[in-house]
């Protein structure tokens, strides 16, 4: 049993509740970012923010809400396609979904990795299309799914696509994954460094991890996303850093090498 059944279905919460989770989770650390008391928690001054970052709030919306038309789209022609309504769907045991969980989330990671660094080693891709996601150096949530039409075509609702087709998970289970996902990229992107924070904890590839990437000394380092840094470690790309205090409050990831 799970709260939506009887109301709507599997398909239709798959589609959507990723994209209303983002809102509330990427808009309530909006609204805490700027808080005073969390400053001793920012990973960047809000003059940072301010003076770096290459584009405007009210544009980042806009992009982000153009990503989750286009992957709305595609999630509903998916489950169109792989649904078949003559047959009731049994959802298989804790056991299995979990594993299907952990194949779905080292596909994800292997596709967005390989994709990211391609487009950042191609100068094309790159200031075309990939250039529009680091318009932000400092990150902030809102701007988690910032990125040009394409980019969030092939990186995100391609390779969410393709982890639920090799996992086979059922609609039920990718309602959990996707949102999951949502969370972890959103996190990764929220400039705090909290504690407590469980993906900040139970993650090496996190908040601080991912900044490494947004500065400009790190962006031919860190290319994965969003679990695990499997890959980074595997191909020679994991650049090390330290988290060290301000002295006017806050954090700093450090890169521990040029």
């Amino acid at each position: 049993m799970v709260p939506w059944e009887g109301y709507v279905s599997d398909e239709t919460m798959g589609t959507f509740a990723p994209i209303v989770l983002y809102w509330v989770y990427a808009g309530g650390y909006q609204l805490i970012l700027h808080r005073r008391p969390l400053e001793r928690y920012r990973l960047h001054t809000r003059a940072e923010e301010e003076e770096k970052n290459l584009v405007s709030l009210p544009a980042v919306v806009r992009g982000v809400l153009l990503q989750q038309l286009v992957q709305a789209i595609v999630a509903m022609i998916l489950f169109m396609v792989t649904s078949d309504s003559s047959v009731t769907v049994v959802q298989p045991s804790i056991t299995v979904q979990i594993f299907q969980f952990l194949i779905a989330m080292l596909v994800m990671d292997s596709w967005q990795y390989f994709v990211h660094r391609y487009m950042h080693q191609n100068k094309f891709l790159y200031r075309h299309i990939h250039s529009q996601h680091h318009r932000l150096i400092v990150p902030y949530a809102i701007g988690a799914l910032y990125n040009h039409p394409l980019e969030g075509l092939l990186l995100d609702t391609l390779g969410g696509a393709i982890s639920f087709l090799v996992s086979g998970m059922t609609p039920r289970t990718a309602v959990f994954f996707f949102c999951f996902a949502v969370l972890k990229t959103v996190d990764d992107h929220c400039g705090l460094w909290l504690p407590y924070n469980i993906f900040q904890n139970l993650f090496q590839n996190n908040t601080a991890y991912h900044d490494i990437h947004h500065q400009l000394q790190g962006t031919k380092y860190n290319y994965s996303q969003p679990f695990f840094s499997i890959w980074d470690r595997i191909l020679g790309t994991h650049m090390p850093y330290n988290l060290v205090s301000r002295k006017e409050g806050g954090f700093e990831a450090r890169p521990l090498r040029d």
